[in-house]
């Protein structure tokens, strides 16, 4: 099945590397135009030429903080200016930051939810009623399996990532009527920028480390997933071909998690 994205839209948040890029590339290459944000000026320019090379497309870059208000509405008007209009959002951008509850501070857990929330919220919001009024648009939420199945000493991702998961089904069913499709993918554990900072290169070759973490973890695959895996699945939920699918949490985590 060939799953084309031609004369489509997207503004992806955490753009500029791992998943978001992995996404941004898919899309471009199945003809959409892309706009990137993220907060580091060099590594979007960097992300822009490899997929506009990678594809032909046109992509746009936007340096923000997408958890301050101001600067996430002033992004969004100038990405319509850029785009013309936005088909397809992913709210992306995060890290994953885990602790014991006890030890977790009110300063993180604020941080928490304003980057993996309320950042999604009002990227969400902003996008919504054109998507509405056109009758087309796609919203991806990228969350994690945790959302699914919490464990001991995950907070606060595990907390908010639930949150994003019902605001993914709020959004569905406000949509619907509209043709406004939101899904939710929940990350396992796939290779991508985070891992690459916590690999040391003293303990061994990058492959190795991702091997032993795959059987660490007791990926029932037994390996750990490709961000191009990942992006595929994206693609296929903000094209046509996924049209008739919203509401969904799906974990792309190669059996991972104990939750379907």
């Amino acid at each position: 099945m060939d799953v084309r994205m031609d004369g489509r839209k997207a503004l992806i948040t955490g753009g500029s590397v791992g998943l978001g890029k992995a996404m941004a590339t898919k899309f471009a290459q199945s003809g959409a135009d892309v706009g990137l944000i993220a907060r580091g000026g060099e590594r979007l320019e960097a992300a822009k030429t490899e997929i506009e090379a990678a594809s032909g497309q046109k992509v746009f870059t936007y340096t923000c903080d997408v958890c301050d208000p101001a600067a996430l509405t002033a992004v969004h008007t100038k990405a319509v200016g850029d785009l013309g209009q936005i088909d397809i959002t992913v709210n992306n951008a995060g890290h994953s930051a885990v602790g014991k509850f006890e030890e977790v501070s009110d300063e993180t857990w604020q941080y928490d939810i304003d980057l993996k929330l309320m950042a999604a919220v009002r990227l969400s919001r902003l996008v919504f009623p054109a998507m509405k009024e056109r009758r087309w648009g796609r919203i991806i939420n990228v969350l994690n399996i945790y959302a699914k199945a919490p464990a001991g000493g995950t907070a606060p991702t595990s907390v908010t990532r639930a949150a994003g998961m019902a605001l993914t089904k709020v959004l569905a069913g406000e949509g619907a009527p509209h043709n406004v499709l939101v899904n939710a993918l929940l990350v396992g554990f796939i290779d991508s920028d985070q891992w690459v900072r916590r690999h040391n290169p003293d303990d061994g070759p990058y492959e190795d480390y991702l091997a032993a973490m795959a059987k660490q973890r007791r990926i029932p695959l037994g390996r750990v997933g490709s961000a191009d895996e990942f992006a595929s699945t994206a693609c296929f939920l903000a094209s046509e071909a996924g049209g008739y699918i919203t509401g969904t949490a799906i974990n792309v985590d190669g059996g991972a998690s104990p939750v379907v």
